[in-house]
Order: structure tokens, then C-alpha cells, then sequence
């Protein structure tokens, strides 16, 4: 597992930054026990505003073929929806829509990198794109839909 920062920004106590490591730099979050467990899952922002999402593939990535399970790939696209929409969501929110096509296998110690874009953020609901790759290799394609989720009320004490 990579170093990460002891003090996370206080705005956001469920983001962390590598500061060691191929990922140094590139910020994960940690709410999500499944991804904590089948990650990590990295994002960063580039140059041009764009995110990039990555991860390395591990033994633990792979089915009984030797290839990328198909779950790890939807899973690590459903981590991509929120790192892409993350400025457009502004708070939190729930996956509603989900599709993806299958390219090509992914293996192990490959690095797989995603990029995409909100493709309309309306007031409920934020519509996203994104293709992950393997060097110049198509390997999964997906969209998907976030709905934004209000914030209830604390209940009275």
C-alpha cells in the first residue's frame, strides 16, 4: 500500500493524497470499503483541467483466465463517474445508470489508466462518459448517470 498524507485537507477527511510511490501526487479517497479492498483506485487532475484515473493491476485484479475480472473493471469505472463528475457534483451522490462494452483483456502489471467527461450536468442528475486504456489499447468503454443527493436534516435531539 502506498504512503499517504496524515493530514488530509479539512474540507475533505475521506481524500488522500500518495506522497510516495508510482502514484505520488495523485489523490484516492477512502469511504468505500470495497474499493479500499480491491483497490487502490487513483485520480488526478492534468494540466488541461481533465481527471485521469488509474491503477495498477495485481494478482488480486484477476480471474481464473489471467485477465482483468470484468467486476474489477466496472467497478474501478464506477470510481472514474465520481472522480470526472466531482466538480460538477459538488456534494454526494448515487449511481443510477450504468453500461459498458467490453474492448480487450487487461493483465497483470499493466497500468490502466481512464479519462472522460461530463457530458451534461443538469440539476438532479449528471450524465458521464469515459473509455479506460492500456498503453494505446482500448480496453473498456462505459457511461453512466449520478444522481446528486440531498443532504437531510440532522434529526432533533
Amino acid at each position: 500500500m502506498h504512503e499517504l498524507t496524515k493530514t488530509p485537507p479539512p474540507h475533505r477527511p475521506d481524500l488522500h493524497v500518495a506522497t510516495e510511490g508510482e502514484f505520488a501526487g495523485w489523490q484516492t479517497w477512502i469511504r468505500d470499503s470495497f474499493e479500499n479492498h480491491i483497490g487502490p483506485f487513483w485520480h488526478r487532475f492534468e494540466a488541461d483541467g481533465r481527471v485521469r484515473c488509474a491503477f495498477r493491476v495485481e494478482k488480486k485484479h484477476l480471474n481464473g483466465s489471467q485477465n482483468v475480472h470484468g467486476g474489477c473493471f466496472m467497478a474501478f469505472a464506477d470510481y472514474c463517474l465520481f472522480a470526472i463528475g466531482r466538480h460538477a457534483l459538488q456534494g454526494k451522490g448515487v449511481t443510477v445508470n450504468f453500461a459498458c462494452e467490453f474492448l480487450d483483456a487487461g493483465h497483470e502489471g499493466e497500468l490502466i489508466e481512464c479519462t472522460g467527461e461530463v457530458t451534461r450536468a443538469g440539476g438532479s442528475l449528471i450524465f458521464l462518459r469515459g473509455e479506460m486504456i492500456s498503453g494505446e489499447r482500448r480496453l473498456f468503454t462505459f457511461s453512466g448517470t449520478i444522481k446528486r443527493v440531498k443532504r437531510k436534516p440532522a434529526a432533533p435531539r
